[in-house]
């Protein structure tokens, strides 16, 4: 009895054992559960912590910037407003000279010119100064051309070295005849016979490189059929420097066709027969013009081998197989540029040689 009695002790003694341990072990077990789940917690709150710190630092590095930026800008100023109130300051200064020369700034920069003349001789030193003051006078004038230049009288000799490619363009156009042309024209070169109206007619302005090697003003009166071709050529003729001596209406001669030539002057437009002929001239239509026909005279040769010249004076230039300067031939400029536009030489008629003529049906 004793035996079982020990015995049974010995059972409840390891099974309350057993139970202790079984109960710190599980104790164990959620202790380490619970000090794993703690240390997420944890480094999921440091890293959020890092990723506002940065968001933080980049916001107020931005905001600075953005700050510096501006305080910047209002210190200077735009740049692109800066470089162009600089251009306008610079443009209107550059104007204001121009127009604002006085004797006194001739005055001053023949001094100035003076002053830099140190070892030259008295001639060359004169010269210097004379040269500076002249150059200074063309400056203003120049401007006055460049405003001016369309209100002068055709023949006027103008200045156009400070005009740009655009602005020299605009001095050739073509015009309706305004009441100011007819009324120089009306009874003298017009003639009221219904043949042409004044509406088929037009004025044309142009440039021209004169014998003196200086810019005219030349003006034409042609049919609007043709306005367009003669401004063309006019412009070629002066961008190659091409010599035409003169250019005015043939009115300025009283509509005389002689007295024109004679003059060596350039023109077009004229109600008038051929010469030596009853028949009308194609210049009566406004579809001809005559150029330096002093040099490149009319020449009819009569039954009796004489030759008619036109104008009087230009007998020397009948003979073409000769040299000599402003000669229209075949290989002119004049003549490739009208012909290359459909106009017709009078030099290669056969019974009548007209070297001054082109015309255009």
């Amino acid at each position: 009895m004793e035996n079982l009695l020990l015995l049974s002790k010995r059972v409840k003694r390891k099974r309350n054992h057993k139970r202790t341990m079984n109960y710190k072990g599980m104790q164990s077990r959620k202790g380490m559960r619970c000090l794993h789940r703690h240390q997420g917690h944890k480094g999921t709150r440091n890293r959020k912590g890092v990723l506002a710190t940065v968001v933080f630092t980049g916001i107020c590095t931005l905001a600075f910037a953005v700050w510096w930026t501006g305080r910047e800008k209002r210190k200077n100023g735009k740049p692109e407003e800066n470089a162009a109130k600089q251009a306008n300051e610079t443009k209107a200064d550059t104007m204001e000279q121009a127009n604002e020369t006085e004797p006194d700034t001739i005055t001053e920069n023949a001094q100035e010119a003076a002053s830099d003349t140190t070892g030259e001789t008295t001639e060359e030193t004169e010269a210097k100064i004379a040269q500076q003051a002249a150059n200074t006078e063309e400056a203003a004038e120049s401007v006055f051309h460049a405003e001016d230049i369309a209100k002068l009288t055709a023949g006027s000799i103008v200045d156009i070295s400070v005009l740009e490619e655009a602005q020299i363009a605009s001095l050739f156009y073509s015009q309706e005849i305004t009441e100011e042309v007819y009324a120089r024209m009306n009874g003298i070169s017009f003639q009221e016979t219904g043949s042409i109206a004044r509406e088929d007619l037009r004025y044309l302005r142009v440039l021209h490189m004169g014998f003196d090697g200086k810019t005219h003003i030349g003006e034409l009166v042609v049919n609007q059929a043709i306005a367009a071709d003669m401004l063309e050529i006019m412009k070629a003729l002066y961008e190659k420097k091409y010599p035409i001596e003169k250019m005015v209406l043939i009115d300025e001669y009283g509509g005389d066709d002689n007295l024109s030539m004679e003059d060596n002057n350039t023109s077009a437009f004229n109600y008038r027969v051929i010469a030596g002929t009853t028949q009308m001239s194609k210049h009566s239509k406004g579809m001809a013009i005559d150029i330096n026909p002093k040099y490149n005279p009319y020449v009819l040769k009569g039954e009796n081998g004489e030759a008619l010249v036109e104008p009087v004076g230009s007998e020397a230039y009948a003979d073409r197989s000769q040299e000599f300067d402003y000669k229209i031939d075949e290989d002119d400029l004049c003549y490739q540029l009208f012909t290359q536009y459909g106009f017709t030489w009078g030099g290669s008629w056969n019974s009548v040689k007209d070297y001054q003529h082109f015309e255009k049906n």
